[in-house]
């Protein structure tokens, strides 16, 4: 695989979709179209301008449009870093190296894909890659459903919220049960305990799942080691039951990984 390099894209659109969650648009140059080049599932490292904050942030991708060069990534603003880009505006550049990490491995049949909070967006780029029927299961804490309608010109589409405003009242697990779904694959990605719950929801039915872990990433590269996880089986890299979620994910298949 080649090695990927830092590159400058242009802003083309940002919005902000619900509260401290922004939708930014970045269009990539002809000779270098990380568009082109990525995967449902992968992510982008995006530069700050303040030369004290060293590392990038990663960020999940949402939508993939490779032959006009663009890739849309949704984030929530969490810190300086991601409050700094929501501040960025239409024609302004930003480096960014990508497309980074393994993305979804799409299997025929009937799917659930599930997104919780900030792991919604990278689900909506899967939605649109997929055939089959497609069920889509989105939690959210309240009534701000950010990117539902986007989803449904490609799935069914389930809501949980935690407060019970719309939809089956308690997590992603829960609307599953109380809508009775069934799948020949799942593909989830969340919080932790929501990953939890999903692997372990997979393993009583006996479903394979892929599920992509968010972790807080240093390098991004999977040079510094800062975002492992147990796994069964002895990392090569490592040679120990560790593995690297920005390097060898963030994508896994649920039964390898240890959470």
């Amino acid at each position: 695989m080649a090695e990927k390099k830092k590159c400058t894209a242009t802003i083309t659109g940002q919005v902000e979709l619900a509260p401290g969650i922004f939708s930014m648009w970045l269009k990539f140059p002809e000779d270098y179209n990380v568009a082109a080049m990525s995967v449902p599932g992968q992510f982008l490292s995006l530069y700050s301008r303040d030369g004290s904050r060293l590392l990038p942030r990663p960020i999940s991708i949402c939508e993939i449009q490779g032959e006009d060069r663009l890739l849309r990534i949704v984030y929530r603003v969490a810190g300086q870093g991601t409050e700094e880009f929501s501040r960025r505006n239409v024609s302004d550049i930003i480096e960014v190296l990508g497309p980074l990490g393994n993305g979804f491995t799409a299997k025929a049949g009937k799917s659930i894909l599930i997104g919780g909070g900030i792991g919604i967006p990278p689900m909506l780029a899967l939605a649109k890659s997929l055939s089959g029927e497609v069920q889509v299961v989105l939690g959210y804490r309240d009534n701000d459903l950010f990117l539902k309608e986007e989803f449904e010109p490609y799935a069914k589409v389930y809501v949980s919220t935690e407060d019970g405003s719309v939809g089956t009242k308690g997590n992603v697990i829960d609307a599953i049960r109380a809508e009775g779904l069934t799948a020949d694959t799942i593909y989830a990605c969340g919080p932790m305990p929501m990953l939890r719950g999903v692997k372990e929801y997979a393993a009583e039915y006996g479903i394979p799942a892929q599920i992509s872990l968010e972790e807080r990433m240093a390098c991004g590269i999977g040079a510094c080691l800062g975002c492992v996880c147990k796994t069964l089986e002895k990392d090569s890299h490592s040679h120990v039951n560790n593995t690297r979620i920005c390097k060898d994910g963030p994508v896994f298949d649920a039964q390898t990984v240890k959470i």
